[in-house]
């Protein structure tokens, strides 16, 4: 489906979190080292709950061997500089997002580097930023309403509101 990946991830239970997203959603989730956490994290894997198992975690040294892997489709880069809102873009299946660490967001030079692939979520002058599983979430299900993704075709559970 969709490729998130966090750069540098420090806290663990966001990386839970959005784990347990990418499961849900038939996703893939890249972390690129170093990360300021172990795996076997008790925040990380509270966060995840029982759904880590069926998680499919990729490691990368570094952001170049997922850009390697990833020429066939498209690389956008979240953060709160960015050129575009994440609803503009037209998102594709294996399309991948990358998010930075939790504290200093996406380095200033691969930002200018890919300026015409970032994307941001509005939000009030009065944040910095949203909290980054929340911020995963919202972009990851705008990708996938597009799709017109309907969850699992083998279940018939749907989120109620």
């Amino acid at each position: 489906m969709f490729k998130i990946v966090l750069y540098q991830p420090e806290i663990p239970a966001n990386t839970g979190n959005i784990g347990r997203l990418c499961v849900g959603s038939g996703s893939e989730l890249h972390l690129i080292k170093p990360m300021r956490f172990l795996l076997n994290d008790k925040y990380l894997k509270r966060a995840g709950l029982d759904y880590w198992s069926n998680l499919k975690l990729y490691i990368h040294s570094d952001l170049a061997e997922l850009v390697e892997l990833q020429q066939q489709n498209k690389i956008y880069y979240c953060t709160t500089k960015a050129r575009h809102l994440y609803t503009e873009p037209v998102y594709k299946p294996g399309d991948a997002f990358v998010f930075g660490p939790e504290s200093r967001g996406l380095p200033e030079e691969l930002l200018l580097k890919n300026a015409a692939d970032t994307v941001a979520i509005p939000m009030s002058a009065a944040l910095r930023s949203l909290n980054l599983s929340n911020s995963v979430a919202i972009l990851l299900y705008e990708a996938l309403r597009q799709i017109h993704w309907k969850g699992d075709e083998n279940t018939d559970r749907r989120i109620i509101c």
